[in-house]
């Protein structure tokens, strides 16, 4: 089972409103070149809604915030990681790895059968992340 592991920063960041915010907030990332890894947006009430936004450059999308008047909170550390080979098993794999390693995982999203491969974000403390790099490459 081959598989990438890359260290990655994430931020957060409630936005208030209705409809359309979260295009908004996107397309002001956009617009100071921000490429997204991965986002994941959960509506906490009708009116707000927090995002989670994984960037390729975290440097730039946190320049892009000051630069726009956005607050955000992080960073906070996670791997991504992409397989090439979605077979059975993939993840209980790395789940176990890191488990023997003694990493707790407090998050994880996945999505799997990418043109035969697939995707985890794996949340972790950043003092586990170097840690868990370390365990998987095993």
């Amino acid at each position: 089972m081959a598989f990438d592991v890359k260290r990655v920063e994430y931020h957060n960041i409630t936005v208030e409103g209705h409809l359309g915010e979260g295009a908004k907030l996107l397309s002001v990332f956009a617009g100071v070149g921000v490429n997204l890894l991965a986002f994941k947006a959960v509506v906490l009430k009708s009116t707000r809604t927090r995002f989670t936004l994984f960037p390729d450059d975290a440097l730039k999308m946190t320049d892009g915030a000051k630069k726009t008047g956005l607050e955000l909170d992080g960073p906070h550390s996670a791997l991504f990681i992409k397989g090439d080979n979605d077979e059975s098993g993939a993840l209980a794999d790395i789940y176990r790895k890191l488990s023997q390693a003694d990493i707790t995982v407090s998050e994880s999203s996945g999505i799997a059968d990418i043109k035969g491969s697939y995707g985890v974000i794996l949340y972790l403390e950043q003092e586990d992340c170097e840690k868990a790099v370390v365990a998987l490459k095993r």
